[in-house]
């Protein structure tokens, strides 16, 4: 992301105080920083309507509103298309929707978001892989030691 100039901005006094403790509650962000992802993620939860932001052990990432995060989804009709690749874009959709319980409606806006941000969601569904190949090498040795 290149750097613009200043862009003067000037919030509410309850906004301004909401942001100043949002800052001290999360050290390492500034007003400016908190203020830019804030905004960032409230334009994009307009593009997206269904999208939110969370917290997580990787940071914030999007998720769907009562719902999984973008990547569990995406990453699920990734594999769906792989497994099934005579099927229809709809009936992949409907097939991702039945196997997660996710809202069909909630999976197309998954799919949506990636279009729009692919190396974001890319990026967390490469994370959740590599996490979860460590964790099965480390059982398989667990497995391996107390095997007879």
């Amino acid at each position: 992301m290149t750097k613009r100039p200043a862009t003067p901005v000037r919030f509410d006094v309850a906004v301004g105080v909401r942001l100043s403790a949002y800052v001290a509650a999360h050290p390492g962000s500034s007003l400016s920083s908190a203020a830019n992802r804030l905004v960032d993620e409230g334009l994009r939860m307009t593009e997206h309507p269904g999208v939110t932001f969370r917290e997580g052990p990787t940071g914030r990432r999007a998720g769907l509103v009562g719902g999984a995060d973008v990547w569990e989804v995406v990453r699920a009709v990734k594999s769906a298309r792989a497994a099934e690749p005579e099927l229809s874009e709809q009936e992949v959709l409907a097939l991702v929707a039945a196997n997660t319980g996710t809202a069909l409606r909630l999976v197309s806006t998954a799919v949506r978001y990636w279009a729009s941000y692919p190396e974001e969601v890319d990026m967390e569904i490469d994370a959740a892989d590599a996490a979860e190949q460590v964790a099965e090498q480390a059982w398989l040795r667990e497995r391996q030691l107390l095997a007879r």
